[in-house]
């Protein structure tokens, strides 16, 4: 059975200043992956990059990125009907699909707009450098939380393709039902905070303005120096 991890006190404070700090109260859920050797750190951008860029910081681990996008409804893009993920995944809500009625040619005209973000973003992120070879290893999945859950979904579905003996979710803040859902998918989930009634992730921050491109590069290059000569593909 999976490992799952969360706040069960609906009633305890779930406000965080900023991205940043709330990476920095999800490293502290996960200290036990603290300076292994096996270890990936691997972040949904934009918006858990800063986090992770935390949780690599407090666990002495590589950083790098697993770019997914959501799927957004035709007319209603805030709304997930699925998502895509490196490595040509692809999570679609089939029963939100057939509820609208959605057609087929609207599908895959929403699949080829964020196909062409998500190659623009993996050219910009990486900037020619590959994806850490995650065989064998270790890899914590981070956002900046979970709504729905369709994005972490894709992204589990996709870097279970790439042979890792585990896999981690953490998130700083999500629901509960979502987090339930995910803990079926994942090895281990870290839900650091589930609050009660939930409706979106920005509201338990302080600050939730967009992280930027530049950004996200700026905190990839930062810790671009620090792979562990395993996770770096080295002996």
């Amino acid at each position: 059975m999976p490992d799952r991890s969360w706040n069960d006190d609906p009633a305890r404070s779930c406000i965080f200043d900023n991205r940043r700090h709330a990476g920095s109260v999800l490293a502290s859920r996960l200290t036990a992956y603290a300076h292994r050797t096996d270890l990936v750190v691997l972040a949904l951008p934009r918006g858990g990059v800063p986090v992770a860029f935390e949780i690599a910081e407090a666990l002495d681990a590589p950083l790098d990125v697993f770019v997914v996008r959501k799927l957004g409804m035709p007319g209603h893009p805030e709304f997930a009907m699925g998502a895509i993920a490196s490595g040509g995944v692809r999570v679609l809500n089939e029963d939100v699909v057939r509820a609208y009625r959605i057609p087929d040619a609207s599908v895959d005209a929403v699949i080829r707009q964020e196909l062409a973000e998500l190659e623009r973003r993996e050219r910009e992120y990486r900037l020619g450098r590959s994806l850490i070879d995650l065989r064998d290893r270790v890899a914590i999945l981070v956002d900046d939380g979970l709504a729905t859950g369709s994005t972490m979904r894709a992204a589990v579905t996709a870097v279970r393709l790439l042979a890792p003996a585990r896999i981690v979710v953490a998130v700083p803040v999500g629901a509960r039902s979502t987090c339930e859902e995910l803990a079926r998918l994942a090895d281990e989930v870290v839900c650091a905070c589930t609050p009660e009634p939930f409706s979106a992730v920005g509201q338990w921050y302080g600050d939730f303005s967009q992280t930027t491109d530049e950004e996200v590069g700026v905190l990839l290059e930062t810790r671009a120096g620090h792979a562990h000569p395993k996770a770096a593909g080295g002996d």
